[in-house]
């Protein structure tokens, strides 16, 4: 399975994976981070959904 979204090099906290979500989108990083943050807390498997984020998106694109 191939997504089309790179983790972030920039806005890391982790891995990247919530940072190259909002690079790609073009979102505000820490607006996508207390979202996350919200729905781990409810009955949202959100550790799971990271880790596999985390093995399915490509590595950072370096810009320079």
């Amino acid at each position: 399975m191939k997504i089309n979204l790179h983790r972030s090099s920039d806005n890391r906290v982790l891995a990247g994976v919530l940072g190259g979500i909002a690079d790609h989108y073009d979102w505000n990083p820490n607006l996508i981070r207390v979202i996350y943050l919200v729905l781990s807390l409810t009955a949202f498997p959100g550790i799971i959904i990271y880790l596999v984020l985390w093995l399915l998106m490509k590595d950072p694109v370096d810009d320079a």
